[in-house]
Formats: C-alpha cells, sequence, structure tokens
C-alpha cells in the first residue's frame, strides 16, 4: 500500500494561520488517506494556537493543537508545503531551493490546480511542481495576529475556501464526485 500523501501548511509563529489550515482541511478531508500538518518559520515548540483565531473553529478543533518550528527534517518528509504568504515560501526556497517543485503559497497552489482539471493527490502535486502559476498578492492569507477576530475572521473564511478547492482534489474526492 503507498505512502499517504504529506502535506504541510506553514506561516510565521504557527499559532493561526498554518493551524488553522491543518484543523481545516483535516476536517474536509474527513478519513481520506491524506497526512496534514503545520509548522511555522519562526515557531516556538510548544505554543497553543491563539484565542482569536481559535474563536473562529468548532468548539474544541484546536485544544490539543501545540506549534512546531518548521526544520529541515520536517521538510523532507513532506510531498506539498503550502504556506500563508509567499515570504513564507522565499523563506523556505531561499534555505532549501532543492523544494521548488513542492513548496507554493495556498493561494498560488489553488490557482495552479484550477488549470489542471482530471488530476488528483500525488498526481496533482507532481503536475503542479511542473507547471506553476506564479505568486501574485492575493495569493496571501493576511496575518490576524494581534488584530482582532475580524481579522481571524477573514483569514479563517479565505483558507476555507481555498480548501475547499484544494482538499477534494488532493483526497480524490473530486474524482469521485464526478463518477
Amino acid at each position: 500500500m503507498p505512502e499517504p500523501l504529506k502535506v504541510l501548511f506553514v506561516c510565521t509563529a504557527n499559532i493561526c494561520r498554518s493551524p488553522a489550515m491543518e484543523l481545516i482541511a483535516r476536517d474536509l478531508a474527513g478519513d481520506a488517506d491524506v497526512v496534514f500538518a503545520s509548522s511555522g518559520t519562526h515557531a516556538v515548540d510548544g505554543h497553543a494556537m491563539d484565542a482569536d483565531m481559535v474563536a473562529t473553529l468548532p468548539k474544541g478543533a484546536a485544544d490539543a493543537f501545540r506549534s512546531r518550528a518548521l526544520t529541515a527534517a520536517v521538510l523532507s518528509d513532506v510531498d506539498l508545503v503550502l504556506t500563508a504568504e509567499s515570504v513564507h515560501r522565499e523563506h523556505i526556497l531561499d534555505d532549501f531551493p532543492q523544494l521548488h517543485r513542492k513548496v507554493f503559497t495556498l493561494g498560488q497552489f489553488a490557482a495552479t490546480i484550477a488549470e489542471l482539471p482530471g488530476l488528483d493527490g500525488r498526481e496533482l502535486v507532481e503536475a503542479a511542481g511542473r507547471r506553476r502559476t506564479p505568486t501574485l498578492p492575493e495569493h496571501d492569507v493576511a496575518d490576524p495576529y494581534r488584530r482582532g477576530t475580524a481579522a481571524s475572521r477573514t483569514a479563517t473564511g479565505t483558507i476555507t475556501a481555498m480548501l475547499r478547492d484544494i482538499v477534494p482534489r488532493l483526497t480524490g474526492a473530486s474524482a469521485a464526485r464526478e463518477d
């Protein structure tokens, strides 16, 4: 049996956007054989999720979440890296340029896969790595940290909208719906 597809979400401190991406993606994926995780470019291991961001998620969804720092070991064990902003993508690629085919901003990946109909799972990730759209400011998820609950709700809404397009393609659920 093949290994499950492993997807890593990355933001700055791993207490707002990337944990929301991880938790929302898990919820959307259900019991699909895809592993979702998150980390931060400047995270301190073990911090709880930001309270304003937690308030935008279902009750209890983030109770067990703890932040994790992005490391070379974490990056080496994933098939796809989706970042909150282009600055996170650049941070990773500055140190690990060999990963250029598997690191995208969340919005960039959503735009790229829109141009690749009929592909799912690993096949989709590989095709996206060969053909990517440029990163654009509108592909970024704005940082809600210390900006209040409205900013957190906006970030969660943006993340959810993008993941509703992405997760079914990663899990193969979009192909199942077409059959």
